[in-house]
């Protein structure tokens, strides 16, 4: 593949030739590249855009990816693409992704998001009203209704109208949301593909899986968010001589104020009632989850399985919202998520950086529809409504939807997962967290930065576990378990309605995949943070999703743990006594499609 070069100011707004090397040079045969010129030729022009965003007026740096013999006579559909957090127009993957539409005949607009690279005004995480409105502005130019700041115009795009521009968006993390805030106020657009992000904000970086009101703040992600939080206000130091529309507020370099009081209330371990419903107010307002109501745009959603950043479950939630309300949509569950694969998929996986996009099965499935939407082919076929990778058999599965909660498993006082009431033996156990985690599931920053990571661990004393017996045959799960839950903690109890969520009660649920040797494998090194509402009812905790076979001889645990060295956990020690009987006991239940857990 043809490696990006630094252009010389003297040229910048001069076209500049690239042939495809051969892992994009393949054509999409119904791209309908334009007559003259070799196929996978084109050609890339700097460009800048002043555009409105919200109440300030930012600068926008964009290239323009423009396929040989494609013109006025000759158009084109378009696709649009950002970047992921910290990176820009000119990144690994957002690059990749306009070279390869380019040579497979589309036009393509790659742009820094606004906050980075080269592009103006702070960091306002993909705020529908600023970021998304911003994007609209490079819709104009790619409908023909305005020019670029040097006088450019992109008079070869197909148009569905005046104005309206054929057009599709794709992107993966922070250049995935975008593609929603967009499409909420423009109805333009044709298309939508976004790859691991998120539904909800305040639930990524705050997570809890404990209640669904949303009204309970759960556990501080701190590793994730001050990885990101740090990358954003480094933008000074990555860019010298940036616009000064970038300066923050409320205290940051580069953030607006509201995103900037929002960390720093994350980081003070407090959640006061009043600036905690602020806070999750915000996060929320600039979270698909606010406004998927507005989004029309047919939409395929593409999550990694392997990401405790952005789980399936945001996934999940997205396209039963889309769903719900009759917008076109359809969901696969990759292999590759921010946890530590974004560099190296699985072998026939999407590789953006390869451009695999005819050899690998999500990328088939972004073509077919970008087909059926950007190329008007009615007759393509865009594939099942679900699909997941999975790693012990070839190819993808597929089914009609995700997989229901189907089989039940009990907590028993001795340790036992068992597959009925009666076989529950009565008990209580005990566990009690420490001033500092003792439990370790990942460290969120091997995601960022590719080093290696050490096993997770519990430390005991501070966990509890219940484990099937050695399963007979092998059994696969897909989707996102769920375990109902009593605790007992006096010391909890005593302080939870502090007027301080903070002090209420913070555990942490997971699966292990326990061998018959005794090696035990927290199953995508992912956690369910749980702050409890109220320890003296019961509640509901919602697991990550996952997709992961139970080989034969193989015994699944079920872990409630104390703490997390990813995450803010309790204040102050809380011992936790878990009783079990017949008839009142913690129930596990699992979306299993295939053998049983009894």
């Amino acid at each position: 593949m043809s490696r990006r070069r630094r252009r010389p100011v003297s040229v910048s707004r001069r076209p500049i030739v690239f042939a495809a090397g051969a892992a994009l040079a393949a054509p999409l045969a119904l791209a309908a590249p334009g007559q003259a010129g070799a196929a996978g030729e084109y050609t890339v022009t700097p460009l800048k855009f002043t555009v409105r965003a919200g109440d300030r007026t930012c600068t926008v740096d964009a290239d323009l990816y423009r396929p040989a013999g494609v013109d006025k006579a000759h158009p084109a559909p378009a696709v649009l693409t950002t970047n992921g957090f910290g990176g820009s127009k000119a990144d690994g993957s957002t690059d990749a992704i306009a070279k390869a539409f380019a040579t497979r005949g589309y036009v393509a607009l790659a742009y820094s998001g606004l906050g980075f690279g080269k592009s103006g005004c702070p960091i306002s995480l993909n705020d529908p009203e600023i970021d998304g409105r911003a994007a609209s502005g490079l819709v104009d130019f790619l409908g023909g209704t305005r020019a670029a700041d040097d006088g450019t115009r992109a008079d070869y795009v197909v148009k569905d109208g005046a104005g309206d521009p054929r057009l599709g968006m794709i992107g993966g993390s922070y250049g995935g949301t975008i593609q929603m805030a967009t499409a909420a106020n423009d109805r333009r657009l044709d298309a939508l593909v976004p790859l691991i992000t998120w539904n909800d904000l305040a639930h990524s970086l705050d997570p809890n899986n404990a209640t669904n009101d949303g009204s309970v703040p759960g556990a501080y992600k701190y590793q994730w968010t001050s990885g990101f939080f740090l990358m954003g206000e480094a933008q000074g130091l990555l860019n010298p001589s940036l616009d000064p529309s970038r300066i923050g507020g409320g205290g940051c370099l580069h953030f607006v104020a509201k995103a900037c009081e929002t960390t720093r209330l994350l980081a003070s371990g407090r959640y006061p009632a009043d600036r905690t419903a602020a806070m999750l107010a915000y996060a929320r307002s600039v979270s698909p989850a606010s406004y998927l109501h507005r989004v029309k745009t047919p939409t395929l959603i593409v999550q990694g399985q392997a990401d405790s950043l952005f789980n399936l479950n945001e996934a999940e939630a997205t396209y039963k919202t889309l769903k719900a309300q009759g917008t076109e949509t359809r969901m696969i569950w990759q292999s590759w998520g921010h946890s530590g694969g974004l560099t190296d998929p699985a072998a026939g996986e999407l590789n953006l950086g390869q451009g695999n996009l005819e050899t690998s099965y999500v990328g088939k499935r972004i073509l077919a529809w970008f087909d059926r939407y950007l190329h008007g082919k009615k007759g393509t076929d865009t594939g099942p409504a679900f699909a997941y990778y999975r790693d012990w058999q070839s190819g993808y599965g597929t089914a009609a939807a995700p997989p229901a909660l189907s089989q039940k498993v009990y907590l028993s006082g001795d340790g036992k997962l068992v597959d009925n009431r009666s076989k529950v033996v009565r008990g209580a156990r005990e566990y009690r967290n420490h001033l500092h985690p003792t439990s370790h599931s990942e460290n969120s920053l091997s995601g960022l930065t590719g080093l290696p990571d050490r096993k997770p661990s519990d430390t005991p004393g501070t966990y509890l576990g219940w484990s099937t017996e050695p399963l007979k045959a092998a059994v696969d799960v897909v989707g996102a378990p769920k375990a109902t839950l009593r605790v007992v903690s006096p010391k909890a109890e005593r302080v939870q309605n502090s007027g301080d969520a903070a002090d209420k009660l913070v555990l942490f649920a997971k699966l292990y995949d326990v061998a018959p040797d005794g090696t035990k494998t927290l199953v995508q090194r992912l956690v369910a943070p749980v702050r409890v509402p109220d320890v003296t009812r019961p509640f509901t905790v919602s697991l990550p999703g996952i997709v992961h076979r139970y080989e034969a001889g193989h015994r699944l645990e079920f872990v409630v743990a104390a703490s997390d060295d990813a995450y803010y956990g309790n204040r102050g020690i809380k011992p936790v006594t878990v009783t079990s009987a017949p008839e009142d006991t913690g129930v596990l239940e699992l979306p299993v499609i295939r053998g049983t857990l009894g």
